[in-house]
């Protein structure tokens, strides 16, 4: 078994990037592909279990979950230590999404998702924001999705939260100009991840399905579809795997001159 001991401050040569939600699928890819390629890797999970399972595995891994703002504090603190006081590039990821038809979401729900994929962000990326100008430069990453700039039903939720990071990533692009402080999207497609299974438990928290006008639309198309959420099995429609992710948060992090926006998977370009 591989120690949990975790490693000490890099030296200067050695380049870092925190990353979140790195549980599952893109997050954990790009966390173990960065690790290969001599980067020192703050892999920050949302639970405890999670952040322990990746440190067995040779990463350095801590708990960090954006709906807790004290531990989103507390970790890029942490995180800070690990790097010896610089980060060059924060790669904002975990999220998750609520299904459900719009008419049917809590606005409580609505408060919650936002909480976890901007609110948390957002914090995390003014601390970064913050060290980064003090040091010349970085680089801020924020996976967005194809869902940050097309509408698709029962995705209300989720297409609300990605079209705030889209617009509040712009802005902050337009606002550190000639700083140092390189700000890119990551626009994703169908990527198989567990997203959608993590978005069953959320849809069963707080969708109502039974009293809604639309009952029969749940109960035959939406919640088969979320159940059948885990299976694996060949790739359908146009959906790649994580490394396709990985591979452009590699080049916005590495590229002298990276792009505004990396658009993945045919559907979304």
């Amino acid at each position: 078994m591989a120690s949990t001991k975790q490693p000490t401050p890099p030296s200067e040569a050695r380049r870092s990037i925190l990353i979140t939600g790195c549980s599952s699928g893109i997050g954990e890819d790009c966390a173990k592909y960065f690790h290969s390629k001599g980067w020192l890797v703050l892999a920050t999970c949302r639970t405890e279990a999670d952040a322990k399972r990746l440190t067995r595995q040779g990463l350095v891994s801590f708990r960090l979950d954006y709906e807790d703002e004290a531990s989103v504090t507390e970790g890029y603190g942490r995180g800070m230590e690990l790097v010896g006081g610089r980060l060059d590039v924060l790669f904002n990821n975990g999220a998750y999404g609520v299904p459900g038809l719009v008419e049917d979401l809590p606005t409580a729900a609505l408060r919650q998702i936002f909480e976890a994929n901007l609110f948390g962000w957002h914090t995390l990326t003014r601390l970064a924001v913050a060290d980064m100008l003090q040091h010349g430069g970085g680089r801020i990453i924020q996976n967005s999705s194809v869902l940050g700039f097309v509408a698709l039903p029962v995705r209300g939720a989720y297409n609300a939260t990605k079209y705030a990071l889209e617009g509040l990533t712009d802005t902050l692009r337009l606002e550190m100009r000639g700083t140092g402080v390189e700000v890119v999207l990551i626009e994703p497609g169908p990527i198989r991840t567990k997203i959608r299974q993590n978005s069953y438990k959320h849809f069963r928290k707080w969708i109502d399905w039974r009293t809604s006008r639309r009952r029969e639309f749940y109960e035959e198309r939406l919640i088969p579809r979320l159940a059948a959420a885990g299976a694996t099995g060949r790739l359908r429609g146009g959906e790649l795997l994580p490394r396709a992710v990985t591979l452009c948060v590699w080049e916005a992090a590495t590229s002298r001159r990276p792009r505004l926006r990396y658009r993945v998977t045919r559907a979304t370009k």
